[in-house]
């Protein structure tokens, strides 16, 4: 089996609003299909010449999808520009794209995908099975730059039966292939197509059509009226990139945006009134992380690990932020395939966490740094040091920018501590990657991990996956801080908006604004 090196940046995309939305801070709306099927349900009542203003938070580097790491160009370009040969829907489930249909052999080693005949590029030209059998060959070749290359690693070869028909052989059963398809490792691009020009324009398949790119502003993206699927029932979405808050809170107050995503929870009284704006909560995978250096540093050694981890109060951070999200314990949130709840790993117990360190040599005290995304709210960072402190930890919080964190932290690996927002689904991978920026290895947990992608069962899967998180928590690989939900103010009679996962997709497809 072919190793794959390339690393990918799960996610670090939003810190959504951390908070439950009751007590009068703004009215949330739980009901499954809240904001679906509302004013805008009939198609008489919509308007199709419509433009819709989303706030999101992480700009994206570049908009070459089929190389720059980095969740904030799944979220915006997966689905809506770019499609792959299977999706995921509302709730992660997978689901037909541009392949209408696919089915595996028994043994699980093939499988037999059939494209939707009548499926276009955006520059007019039929989607073939050559298109397809390109893409998946140059993110399974050699050196492969794709992001995602690792999702098709267990890939034999992939081939064409007729002009709608691809086939693609493994070299062994994976259970995370087909999911490994619904992201950018299965987009389908042109044949031919030159990756170093994606970043100043695009040729998708998908509903909507690149516009225009104000760096440090906003992205627009316009309707395809040829789209071969079910045209978008918008004309027009221009995302807009607001990091601060109450900015973002004063946009959408103001009618600047439509919704705002990302909303923080105690800023959330303005939206109260339920005449005028709903309150979508949803759920994400969104795993808020203190990453350790496991390779080098006063943080490779596991008691100092442990001890960093049983001097912080989770449930307290969680408070500080609002309080809508979930203490976690481990690398896999709930909505994952493995889950188990690992709260109990090294739980806050600040007197162990000074005998640890004094254990380690660090009586009398450490001095550490961690590096955080100057997109996240400066209350982690100022909680972080005000906990450890009281075990003898003397942290320095650098803010940086996103760019930076990228080139000092993820690429170069240098760094101590840091925090960032894991958002991608299914990526305990990371953990059994030693080239990961956490620096861990640990033979037992990639031997879990593989062995997990080639088992037979789903059952088997997840118990192997659970065997590997466990151990991944008790050497203390990172601090999961919290897995929150997601909060989205969306302002009255825009309807079809996404609740769950946006921080690793934004599907714009039901997206529709009620005539006035």
């Amino acid at each position: 089996m072919r190793r794959r090196t390339a690393v990918r940046l799960a996610a670090t995309v939003v810190l959504a609003g951390l908070a439950a939305t009751g007590c009068g801070t703004g009215a949330t709306d739980d009901s499954a299909n809240a904001g679906q099927t509302t004013q805008a349900s009939q198609a008489a009542d919509i308007d199709t010449n419509a433009t819709v203003d989303v706030r999101l938070v992480l700009e994206p580097t570049s908009l070459d999808i089929a190389s720059t790491a980095g969740a904030a160009l799944d979220q915006i370009l997966l689905d809506n520009i770019y499609q792959g040969l299977l999706t995921r829907d509302e709730n992660n489930r997978i689901e037909p794209s541009l392949a209408t249909s696919y089915k595996a052999s028994s043994d699980g080693l093939t499988y037999t995908f059939h494209l939707a005949k009548n499926a276009t590029f955006h520059d007019g030209t039929k989607v073939t099975a050559a298109d397809a059998v390109w893409s998946l060959r140059q993110v399974t070749a050699a050196g492969s730059t794709n992001p995602d290359a690792a999702a098709l690693s267990s890939v034999e070869s992939v081939s064409a039966a007729d002009a709608h028909t691809v086939v693609v052989k493994l070299e062994h059963r994976d259970t995370g292939f087909t999911w490994g398809l619904t992201g950018r490792a299965g987009i389908v691009f042109e044949k031919g197509t030159d990756f170093s020009s994606l970043a100043g324009k695009e040729n998708g398949t998908g509903p909507f059509k690149l516009s225009g790119w104000k760096r440090g502003s906003s992205i627009t993206f316009v309707r395809d009226d040829a789209y071969w699927g079910t045209k978008a029932k918008v004309a027009k979405v221009v995302f807009h990139y607001i990091k601060d808050a109450s900015a973002a809170n004063n946009a959408q107050r103001t009618g600047q945006t439509d919704i705002e995503t990302g909303a923080q929870a105690d800023l959330l009284q303005p939206f109260s009134d339920t005449t005028k704006y709903t309150v979508l909560r949803g759920d994400t995978t969104d795993k808020f992380t203190l990453a350790f250096n496991n390779d080098s540093g006063p943080t490779k050694d596991i008691r100092v690990r442990r001890a960093l981890r049983e001097a912080i109060d989770n449930a307290g951070l969680i408070k500080t932020l609002g309080g809508a999200a979930k203490q976690v314990g481990g690398p896999i949130p709930a909505t994952d395939p493995g889950y188990a709840d690992l709260t109990s790993v090294d739980a806050y117990d600040p007197d162990d966490a000074k005998k640890l360190l004094k254990q380690a040599g660090y009586g009398d005290g450490l001095k550490l740094t961690v590096k955080i995304p100057n997109i996240y709210q400066t209350e982690i960072g100022d909680y972080l040091a005000s906990e450890l402190k009281q075990v003898g930890v003397q942290l320095t919080v650098q803010q940086v920018e996103f760019q930076t964190w990228l080139d000092s932290v993820y690429t170069k690996h240098d760094y101590q501590l840091s925090v960032v927002n894991h958002a991608e689904a299914r990526d305990l991978g990371n953990f059994a990657n030693p080239d990961y920026y956490f620096g861990y290895d640990n033979a037992d947990v990639q031997k879990w991990y593989a062995a997990a992608q080639t088992a037979a069962t789903d059952a088997q899967r997840d118990a192997l996956l659970k065997k590997a998180a466990r151990q991944i928590s008790e050497d203390a690989a990172a601090d999961w801080l919290f897995v929150n939900q997601t909060l989205t103010v969306v302002r009255d009679g825009v309807t079809g908006v996404p609740r769950n996962f946006t921080s690793n997709r934004y599907d714009l497809a039901n997206l529709a604004v009620a005539k006035k």
